[in-house]
């Protein structure tokens, strides 16, 4: 590689960007004959910069800046430095606006009730799980993906809502092998929205796990309540068996038993009991047995992303860095 494109690696090293974020915006247009060019040099940095979230300027010899820094609300948050904070919102703001360039513009869900939603997909569907909610995102115009690249050498997003015009995207972060758990984190963001608690900010970022944070103020226990709701039908649901004790195993039948009748699909209702029990590693060990054939949720989350992606409408530029981040082959 070229001592200027190098320099350029390195200079984004040190403002904190991975090494893996950058090679996905890197384009692949790219080539020694481009880096012997003075305008292509000045591309290169624009391209980068609208992909990352930076500065234009900034990478003309600037000190690196990011365009959307504090423009963020930012929820169980541990240990990310300001900096980090930055990087996050300026990185999700710009993948937001690639996405919602390639989504169609349908109602959101502002101001709508967690029952009326899960009144509309059991009209049709056995239980509100997965599946059903990436449709009802994207049917109402909010994009969803799964990264499989992300911004920070440590993954410190579990997922967030970008809001940008009035319209909002969802971005989620740590991928799992069950559905039932991505599931929650996805509901839990509808309830961000439909609750309107980005209030002015272009990014909401759940740092942490919303289901197993330890202290969470008003708007996580609003968002927990719709997604609740919206999985199982009450905010508080009462889930209770005629054992006190109970192992991974028979945690699962009884959930496979139990789900037709409460219409709450079974790895939610494993979730939901283990959870009243304070007995979460049993309900985990209790997904194997629901999903026997666990896979990478990511892969059915982005396969449907790149079915409803309007792929022309985000641009040959935008589309290759989304599919580096997404993981997927060229459409």
């Amino acid at each position: 590689m070229d001592t200027n494109s190098s320099n350029l690696i390195n200079e984004l090293r040190r403002a904190g960007l991975s090494r893996e974020a950058i090679d996905a915006a890197w384009p692949n247009w790219w080539s020694d004959e481009v880096a012997a060019s003075e305008s292509g040099r000045a591309e290169l940095r624009f391209v980068l910069a609208r992909k990352l979230g930076l500065a234009p300027k900034s990478l003309l010899g600037e000190r690196i800046e990011f365009v959307w820094k504090d423009r963020a609300r930012f929820k169980n948050l541990t240990n990310q430095d300001s900096v980090q904070q930055d990087i996050l919102s300026s990185f999700g703001v710009a993948v937001g606006r690639l996405l919602l360039r390639g989504a169609h513009i349908g109602a959101g869900f502002s101001n709508l009730a967690a029952m009326t939603l899960r009144d509309a997909i059991l009209q049709h569907s056995q239980y509100v799980d997965l599946k059903q909610l990436l449709s009802a995102c994207w049917g109402l115009g909010v994009p969803v993906i799964q990264l499989r690249v992300f911004p920070l050498a440590a993954k410190s997003a579990h997922a967030m809502v970008i809001e940008l015009n009035g319209r909002c995207a969802i971005i989620l972060g740590r991928d799992s092998n069950y559905p039932a758990v991505t599931a929650f984190t996805l509901a839990h963001e509808i309830g961000h929205i439909a609750h309107r608690h980005l209030d002015g900010a272009l990014a909401l970022v759940d740092a942490e796990d919303p289901a197993k944070a330890n202290e969470q103020d008003s708007q996580e226990l609003e968002a927990d309540a719709f997604g609740l709701t919206l999985l199982t039908g009450s905010a508080n649901p009462v889930i209770s068996t005629n054992v006190d004790e109970f192992n991974s195993p028979t945690l699962a039948a009884a959930s496979l038993r139990a789900a037709a009748e409460y219409r709450i699909e079974p790895g939610t209702l494993a979730l939901c009991l283990a959870y009243r029990k304070k007995n979460w590693p049993v309900a985990m060990s209790a997904l194997r047995f629901i999903y026997p054939d666990a896979k990478p949720v990511w892969s059915e989350i982005n396969g449907i992303a790149k079915s409803m992606i309007d792929w022309e409408s985000v641009g040959a530029e935008g589309s290759e860095f989304l599919q580096n981040l997404m993981g997927i082959e060229d459409v």
